[in-house]
């Protein structure tokens, strides 16, 4: 890419930060429109609620920024091919969006998008699918080149299935000949691919391992999401809805190997796991394998929900506790219900806080934090306010990353 391309992409950047997301919501209007077989990829849910364009906007910002170090933005880069590679999407995807996104920019910026910018967005796009692309193909190859793996998406049966709390519901999968299955990493996520009856399209969503691999079955634990009231009700949490009420054990889901990058890193420190909601999902598997690691890390597991029937995982985070030493955990409720007794249920009534947080939090720990887009924003406060380092933080949200300022600040 030509020095002179790199200026005129970064002269561009104030347009992006004042009309990036008219660029990007521009760019899915026509896209869907020309190519609707896309609909297979992409959550129409973040699509109606702008998150996904605000995503793919702050991602474009970000890139524009740091076009001369692209070296420093290797954790977003990361991020975003584990999740592409959970798609299935392919080189021949990559001109196609291409075009869209110039189009868009051409659209929105008007006679600002000169020929000049536009040939340098052209080659500052076709840059970042090359190194896309390398990334998602080894993924590819190191997905279907392991030990039990394979390519593409494959039946998994449904061996067990277990009401976790109210909202919360995890399916056991097994190999259908009993094979053994791919290992993973504490943090990673399934996806598995569907299609609704009556629905247009098939649909793809990311699940979070729930519980560290025996190596003969996964645990996937999912929420039934439900739409806000002004959404029709055909429209509520499609996929998890239908894995709660349609899928059956010995029924089979469509499951693509493991993905995702977060996960925890190598150190001696004590870790700090903090889940939010369904955010449980993959701090639980990190306190199970935290839990018989050689290295016994201290750890504190700290899950916030709303009260005692939306509390997942609760007897099989005691029983952890109690039975190794190393581990504490810290709960909060926030609006208990009768039933729920604080002390031995819940330890806090109210969100978690800075206050009712620090005196419980071990020195110089690594924070570990997932859970819906709310909860992340308050706990990246939080943590600002006690001054944790960015590069003692790692996080994943469910949902549309919002701007991937950790990642970016972390660089």
């Amino acid at each position: 890419m030509l020095q002179q391309h790199k200026d005129l992409v970064k002269a561009t950047i104030p347009a992006l930060q004042q009309h990036g997301e008219a660029v990007t919501r521009a760019f899915y209007e026509t896209l869907f429109e020309e190519h609707p077989a896309l609909l297979n990829i992409f959550n129409p849910a973040n699509q109606r609620s702008g998150g996904q364009a605000r995503s793919l906007a702050a991602s474009i910002l970000a890139y524009a920024a740091h076009i001369d170090h692209l070296d420093q933005l290797g954790g977003m880069v990361n991020r975003i091919a584990h999740k592409h590679a959970s798609l299935e999407v392919q080189p021949e995807h990559y001109p196609i969006v291409g075009d869209h996104l110039l189009r868009a920019i051409r659209s929105v910026l008007g006679e600002a998008a000169t020929p000049e910018i536009i040939e340098a967005w052209g080659a500052a796009y076709q840059q970042l699918a090359t190194i896309m692309t390398g990334v998602e193909q080894k993924l590819y190859q190191d997905g279907s080149s392991q030990a039990g793996g394979w390519s593409g998406f494959k039946p998994l049966t449904v061996i067990r299935k277990v009401e976790e709390s109210e909202t919360i519901t995890s399916f056991y999968l097994a190999d259908p000949d009993g094979k053994k299955l791919p290992s993973f990493q504490p943090g990673q996520y399934l996806a598995i691919k569907a299609q609704v009856a009556d629905a247009p399209f098939q649909q793809i969503r990311q699940y979070s391992l729930s519980k560290t691999s025996d190596g003969n079955t996964y645990r996937i634990s999912v929420k039934r999401e439900l739409a806000p009231s002004h959404i029709t009700a055909a429209e509520n949490g499609l996929i998890s809805n239908h894995l709660h009420d349609d899928i059956q054990e010995g029924d089979s889901l469509l499951a693509h190997v493991p993905q995702g990058d977060f996960m925890l890193q190598q150190s001696d420190r004590p870790v700090v796991l903090l889940s939010g909601g369904a955010g449980i999902t993959p701090a639980i598997c990190m306190l199970h394998h935290l839990a018989v690691s050689a290295s016994h890390r201290p750890v504190l597991f700290v899950h916030a929900a709303l009260q005692g029937s939306h509390h997942a995982f609760r007897d099989e985070i005691q029983e952890l506790t109690a039975t190794y030493p190393h581990l504490r955990s810290l709960t909060f409720y926030e609006r208990p219900a009768a039933a729920d007794q604080a002390g031995l249920h819940y330890d806090h009534a109210g969100r978690i806080s800075a206050e009712s947080l620090s005196s419980h939090l071990p020195p110089q720990a690594d924070f570990y934090y997932c859970g819906p887009i709310g909860f992340m924003n308050a706990v990246d406060t939080l943590l600002n306010g006690l001054n944790i380092p960015l590069d003692c933080r790692y996080s994943e949200a469910f949902g549309p990353d919002p701007s991937f300022s950790t990642e970016i600040a972390r660089a």
